[in-house]
């Protein structure tokens, strides 16, 4: 089956699909933005790349269904995984500075 004719059955009745703020929203695996479109549906395309979070939480692992996958979409998938590595980072609490007091 074509990528357009799974597109026209899948873009509005599909188990990853969320509404939130008048916007489509979609989970599926492979989809580097989560936008229900059909440049970034990781089920319908036969060369698709995703990335996620390794197993051990240091790092992201790069999912491919081929061997090469979406040329067009480097950026996004660079952007995701930085994204992922940002959020793996420890977050450094800043300390206060505390006035000293007024001895009268």
């Amino acid at each position: 089956m074509s990528a357009h004719l799974q597109w026209m059955v899948v873009r509005n009745c599909s188990s990853f699909l969320i509404k939130r703020n008048k916007q489509t929203y979609s989970t599926e695996p492979n989809n580097l933005k989560a936008r229900n479109s059909f440049r970034y549906n990781g089920l319908i395309h036969r060369k698709t790349v995703g990335v996620e979070p390794a197993a051990d939480g240091k790092g992201v692992v790069v999912v491919m269904k081929r061997r090469s996958g979406h040329t067009d979409l480097r950026m996004a998938l660079i952007r995701r995984a930085s994204a992922i590595l940002r959020s793996q980072k420890p977050v450094m609490v800043k300390r206060k500075r505390t006035r000293p007091t007024k001895s009268s």
